[in-house]
């Protein structure tokens, strides 16, 4: 019997404010078989490269893509799924996610990873930002014996293993320690990390010099990982963004490795219509035939803490207890307040900052707002937040110009990333918002360039070799959506609203989303990374 997927009106269930959503209240599907053939029949199929579309039907057999092409007779006892007036494409790869949440979840609701799930993302990168764990093994092993909604692919981080080695200090290692922190890399490599992450702009990252980042990208890249970078300076804070670039480019050569830089951006007043310079910059190095890539999120406010975002990095030096001391002496205090006026000033003042926290009296205010009510100046009404801890307050920060962001969207290099994390709408509704605002409202890129850069070009990116394709032999993730009802529903004051118009997502041919209804089906798998052969111990 053929089932036809909803088309307008699709309310997918969403959470109520901050509470999770109870799975006893998804209304049930059918009962998911590992080996259940499905045809996707009449639909309008995006295979993730190919510029235009055909009409036609997808085989799914198992967790294998069986057939992608022109509709023909269906396979006795095969599930069909009306998809006439619906978008099939390849389910969506997130190259840069922060669902530390539902990853460590052990709860039905969490592990689902509903956020992404509803935009039709089937698979999520996580340890961005320097943040992954050595121990990557470990970490994927745990995801798939939970099972998770989405597959999950992870880097090994520059964070963790500084930390490990050298703490919170403002320092540099000695030849021992940094054997310590190439060993810890080249054990996540071999683990099934993708590549090394860094947060250069973070501390205790921040501290590090190129020589030893290079020393430690050049770990993962004789694995055949690449260098993952939110680079040092995406504005004026330190170096620049101009010699920031140039630093993640010399990192990748020196190291002999790709570069791909996380959430490109030009990033307030100072920088703004810049982005023109930053890409001729990357394109040079294309040219000389680097492999240089970048990630982006459609979005005008970038999302991160007062405490990254206002304080300078020597505050840092030594971790939180030290911080505190130096915002308890008057003479350090003043010190650091002037700093944070000028930070503040090249984000755009304190009315662009907008705290995002749940569960305080800022929440979803502006600082400027919030120093009002406390009768206060602003920069100490960012330190009593920053003193409060709960990882000193979530920002959300309106600092980048829509000609920046448009001009990166258009580069054949850049692919879509969400940068998903807490108190932003990206997470949950990031895909949809590329699609509703920059193909069908601005028409920044087409279709079949917006299906492109969620899917088929990451995957070809990131060496992912059997997904972001609807090809014979791929992996059955799958998406089906409804072009007229697809949209974003979280907003910068409501950020935790689930997407609507995804009627069907396969996750390894299984259905994770049916008929527009959820059916519970958690089907993602770890995605490891294989070293060539000879450059890891055998097992």
């Amino acid at each position: 019997m053929i089932v036809r997927s909803p088309l307008k009106g699709l309310l997918p269930l969403l959470f109520s404010g901050c509470a999770a959503l109870a799975l006893s209240g998804v209304a049930s599907a059918e009962p998911e078989v590992a080996d259940t053939v499905t045809v996707i029949r009449g639909g309008t199929i995006y295979d993730g490269s190919a510029p235009s579309p055909i009409k036609g039907d997808v085989e799914l057999h198992g967790d294998t893509i069986a057939y992608v092409g022109p509709s023909r007779a269906v396979p006795a006892g095969a599930r069909v799924i009306d998809a006439n007036g619906m978008i099939v494409a390849p389910g969506f790869i997130d190259p840069h996610t922060h669902a530390d949440r539902f990853l460590d979840s052990e709860d039905g609701e969490g592990r689902l990873n509903l956020p992404w799930l509803m935009q039709g993302v089937t698979t999520i990168f996580t340890g961005v930002d320097g943040g992954g764990t050595p121990e990557v093994g470990t970490f994927l092993d745990d995801v798939e014996a939970r099972t998770f909604g989405t597959n999950v692919a992870t880097y090994v981080g520059f964070g963790p293993v500084r930390r490990a080695v050298l703490g919170n200090d403002d320092r540099a290692p000695t030849q021992a320690e940094l054997a310590q922190e190439k060993a810890l890399v080249a054990k996540g490599m071999c683990e099934g990390a993708l590549g090394l992450s860094t947060g250069l702009f973070y501390a205790p990252q921040s501290f590090s010099k190129t020589n030893e980042v290079i020393a430690l990208a050049r770990e993962a890249g004789l694995r055949g990982g690449i260098y993952d970078t939110h680079q040092r300076d995406e504005a004026t804070y330190t170096i620049g963004i101009a010699k920031s670039v140039e630093e993640a480019i010399t990192i990748g050569r020196e190291g002999g490795l790709p570069v791909h830089f996380a959430h490109i951006k030009v990033l307030g007043v100072d920088v703004q219509g810049t982005a023109d310079a930053i890409i001729a910059q990357i394109e040079t190095a294309r040219a000389s035939g680097q492999n240089v890539t970048a990630d982006q999120y459609p979005w005008d406010a970038s999302g991160t803490s007062l405490q990254a975002a206002l304080l300078p990095g020597w505050a840092q030096d030594g971790g939180r207890p030290a911080l505190l001391e130096r915002l308890d002496d008057p003479a350090v205090r003043q010190r650091i307040k002037e700093t944070m006026a000028e930070n503040m000033r090249r984000r755009g003042g304190p009315h662009a900052l907008l705290l995002t926290n749940p569960g305080h009296e800022w929440t979803s205010m502006r600082l400027d707002e919030i120093a009002s009510r406390w009768q206060v100046d602003p920069l100490d009404a960012a330190i009593r937040i920053i003193r409060d801890g709960d990882r000193s307050g979530k920002l959300v920060s309106f600092n980048m110009a829509e000609s920046d962001i448009a001009a990166f969207m258009r580069q054949p290099w850049v692919v879509t990333s969400s940068d998903g994390s807490e108190g932003h709408p990206r997470m949950y509704a990031n895909f949809p918002r590329k699609y509703a605002k920059y193909v069908k409202a601005d028409h920044v890129i087409d279709l079949a360039t917006f299906i492109n850069s969620s899917t088929g070009r990451t995957a070809d990116m990131f060496g992912l070799r059997d997904r972001g394709h609807l090809k014979p032999g791929y992996k059955a993730d799958v998406v089906v959506f409804d072009p007229d009802a697809y949209h974003p529903v979280a907003t910068y004051v409501s950020p935790r609203e689930l997407t609507e118009g995804v009627t069907d997502l396969f996750v390894n041919g299984q259905a994770a989303i049916l008929h527009g209804k959820l059916t519970g089906v958690a089907a993602g798998r770890a995605i490891r990374h294989i070293p060539p052969e000879g450059t890891c111990p055998a097992a």
